[in-house]
């Protein structure tokens, strides 16, 4: 795994995003050394949020310097205070709130993006800010991870 993502790393031009899951034992793989910013989605639940904040310290530990939480499936004022809270106690830093979105399951169903279903909904404008966001704050195929 670790030479197939250098591979990919090291001859992409651009952004390469990997999906993993929601696990710690990825971060002795060394498959970390790769990466420019880690992205951790938290849902409004206790082993989500938990997963997340042992994560942190783990990936601080390797020498990530960037780490950003993304809120996901909140359907209440009090999910979005729940992960909010949780990030701000556990020093890092959340940059998009997404909302539940029964579109998304609809999307799934019809084997369509969400953003090909409705490129209005709100999740839609929450990742392309997001987005943005990594954009500027994270050097572009930086060769090489851990803040490069």
């Amino acid at each position: 795994m670790r030479s197939i993502v250098g591979e990919i790393v090291n001859s992409s031009e651009g952004v390469t995003v990997m999906d993993m899951e929601a696990s710690i034992e990825h971060m002795s793989r060394g498959t970390v050394r790769y990466v420019d910013a880690l992205l951790l989605v938290l849902e409004p639940y206790y082993r989500s949020m938990e997963t997340a904040g042992r994560t942190v310290p783990l990936a601080r530990g390797l020498g990530i310097e960037r780490i950003y939480g993304i809120a996901n499936k909140l359907r209440s004022p009090q999910d979005t205070e729940a992960v909010e809270d949780y990030c701000h106690n556990h020093d890092l830093e959340l940059i998009a709130r997404i909302p539940f979105d029964d579109n998304v399951v609809e999307a799934d169903r019809t084997g369509r993006a969400v953003i090909d279903y409705d490129a209005t909904s709100p999740i839609v404008e929450e990742l392309s800010r997001a987005a943005d966001f990594l954009l500027r704050e994270v050097k572009v195929n930086g060769n090489g991870a851990g803040g490069n």
